[in-house]
């Protein structure tokens, strides 16, 4: 019934409850640093919020725009701008192929960038 659990590292395995099935219980073991750090990476991964005007399976676009809101909060908060636009960045990251994403910040920096302050037409 609960194959997956020799699967699991130890210290989120004493997190489980099997007669509940309760993913966290009350009690959080004692956890070493490198445990800490992964387990502060897992709960706070985030995916892009739904939005309404991409309803199909096809989330390209939905993609690119969250990509050109990171651009255009950069663009509005200046030197500012990587620490309050952290959250856009994450979302266009969470929804974009990586190869994607890569190839658009490779395209900025030689001025190729056909999105928001990209190549002027």
């Amino acid at each position: 019934m609960h194959a997956f659990l020799p699967f699991l590292p130890s210290f989120i395995r004493s997190f489980i409850q099997i007669r509940r099935l309760q993913i966290f219980s009350d009690k959080i073991p004692d956890l070493d640093e490198k445990q800490e750090d992964l387990l502060h990476q897992v709960k706070n991964v985030r995916t892009t919020p739904r939005d309404p005007r991409f309803l199909s399976q096809n989330q390209a676009l939905h993609c690119w725009n969250r990509y050109n809101e990171w651009l255009v909060c950069l663009q509005q908060n200046g030197d500012d701008g990587e620490e309050k636009c952290q959250v856009y960045r994450q979302y266009s990251t969470s929804i974009c192929p990586f190869a994607w994403v890569e190839n658009w910040d490779e395209a900025r920096e030689e001025g190729t960038f056909m999105g928001i302050g990209g190549v002027k037409h």
